[in-house]
């Protein structure tokens, strides 16, 4: 799938391969959160410190707590940045593959196949403006 969000993104992945940001802040859901690192897509997860930063380590970890749809195969909601206190900033594709919308998906109120999210911005572009 080659959007033009993707390309971003991979753009970002192939200068960068994720990366730890300074003072990364935005607001949602009536609080402020603050932005550890974007992912990274590695060939190497096991001989690499930042293997547990991998989009694919995360996303297998945490899968089943994004969808309510244990038949679904693949992602129709991918992490691609780790926010302070076990939260993840995501690209949410159920509306719109080709332009996705940017949520924060909660870690203590999610569940198993019952996921909690709170939408941030419309697109990539708009979540990216309102960094500070």
């Amino acid at each position: 799938m080659e959007t033009k969000v993707a390309g971003i993104i991979l753009g970002l992945h192939k200068k960068n391969n994720g990366a730890e940001v300074e003072d990364a802040t935005f607001e949602c859901n009536s609080r402020i959160y603050m932005i550890e690192r974007f992912l990274c897509m590695l060939d190497d997860i096991e001989n690499n410190p930042n293997g547990i930063y991998d989009i694919d380590v995360v996303f297998s970890q945490i899968g089943e707590r994004l969808t309510n749809n244990e038949d679904l195969l693949g992602a129709e909601v991918l992490p691609i940045s780790a926010v302070f206190a076990g939260d993840f900033v995501c690209l949410d594709f159920r509306v719109n593959k080709e332009n996705p919308a940017v949520c924060v998906w909660s870690h203590e109120e999610a569940g198993e196949f019952d996921p909690v999210f709170y939408k941030i911005a419309d697109n990539f572009t708009e979540f990216l403006e309102i960094l500070k």
